[in-house]
């Protein structure tokens, strides 16, 4: 399958949208409490940046995008570009600098295509299937990404979203007790670090997440080498009724996602 033109363009809607939103970010006064269902003026104006270039080059695919915009139109159609414009807005919103632009693209249902932009470090990662997993830091020349080969979990970084100090530690956590918990705002970023190699492991256990939170970074962690299921092992599924996923999400360098499954077996994603 060539996506040459595909991740061309992507990369082109992922830039324009990564230049309005770091313009945005310098005038953004920030929100040092901002709610984790935060929306703002450069979400919205990032979509319509990203969906703008995507159908002018694309008009006969379909889109799932996260925002309600005048440009959304998800279509039935074997190919869906799936799109988070600022995926961890609270990381926009408190200015911290942790979110993401992300681009995918399924065809029948399967994810071919990814790339997950970082706007504030200028660094891309991006992957189209069967071609390998590569980024991109500012100016740098592209250069390939392989997950890592930790193999013990009790040694592994696992990354997740940021806890609450004080609170008791999430279930998952406690079941799969890593070596290493790295925190960060957005899955994009959370996947991309898997797929760079520089943590092991993410487990999304949100109750109901979307396909646009998962599909782009999904593509980089398989082709850097890694696996993604949901929590029962089983494959995961995009292209549901409202694109909402409730099987959870594990992904991992490899090594370790039998034994992580085997920890997860029984947990219900909350």
């Amino acid at each position: 399958m060539d996506l040459t033109r595909e991740l061309s363009e992507a990369l082109a809607a992922a830039n324009r949208a990564g230049d309005f939103i770091r313009a945005e970010y310098d005038a953004f006064v920030p929100i040092p409490d901002a709610p984790s269902h935060i929306c703002t003026h450069a979400d919205i104006g990032a979509q319509d940046i990203i969906l703008k270039n995507l159908l002018k080059a694309f008009p006969s695919d379909g889109f799932c995008a996260e925002e309600s915009t005048a440009l959304i139109s998800v279509a039935n159609a074997d190919r869906v570009w799936v799109v988070d414009p600022i995926d961890g807005t609270r990381g926009f919103a408190t200015k911290n600098g942790e979110f993401s632009v992300m681009i995918g693209l399924t065809v029948k249902n399967r994810p071919v295509l990814g790339v997950v932009l970082e706007p504030i470090q200028r660094r891309t990662t991006y992957a189209t299937l069967g071609e390998g997993c590569f980024a991109i830091h500012g100016d740098s020349a592209p250069v390939r990404c392989r997950v890592s080969d930790c193999s013990v979990l009790e040694s592994a970084t696992l990354t997740t979203s940021h806890m609450n100090p004080g609170k008791p530690l999430k279930p998952v956590i406690r079941k799969l007790q890593p070596g290493t918990i790295h925190q960060t705002f957005s899955a994009g970023v959370k996947l991309a670090l898997v797929a760079r190699g520089e943590v092991d492991l993410y487990v999304n256990d949100y109750p109901e997440f979307h396909d646009w939170d998962i599909c782009a970074g999904h593509v980089l962690v398989v082709e850097a080498g890694g696996i993604v299921t949901e929590f029962d092992g089983g494959a995961v599924q995009y292209g549901r009724v409202g694109a909402k996923r409730r099987g959870g999400m594990v992904a991992t360098n490899g090594p370790l996602q039998e034994e992580v499954l085997k920890r997860l077996a029984g947990v219900v994603p909350a």
